[in-house]
């Protein structure tokens, strides 16, 4: 198994997910962060005043898949975050070595 930790754009979260839910995936985690990267930050103006913002928000998804499936996913993350500018963000893949779903004590593919 494999997680797949994707950091995209706010208002590109509805379409990843409908991506996902189109490869015919059935959970993910959303959690609103904030960082920075290549982008850096950005300047702001406040009442006249000039401000730096060192991390900008973004919205890390998380999806838990076969290791057979990471390519599709990727694909399909990848596509639908895509804007073609700087700061579209990251996806990450790390080895899952468990999983237990916790209502009913599955374990391996079937928690997923």
């Amino acid at each position: 198994m494999k997680k797949i930790e994707a950091i995209v754009r706010p208002f590109k979260v509805d379409d990843v997910k409908e991506a996902i839910a189109a490869l015919g995936l059935k959970g993910m985690t959303v959690t609103e962060v904030k960082g920075f990267g290549r982008q850096g930050g950005h300047k702001e103006v406040y009442r006249g005043a000039e401000y730096q913002v060192d991390f900008i928000a973004k919205t890390k998804i998380e999806i838990v898949v076969e290791a057979e499936r990471v390519p599709e996913v990727l694909e399909a993350v990848r596509n639908s975050a895509l804007t073609g500018k700087v700061g579209d963000g990251k996806i990450f893949v790390t080895s899952v070595d468990e999983v237990v779903r916790i209502r009913t004590g599955e374990t391996g593919l079937d928690a997923i």
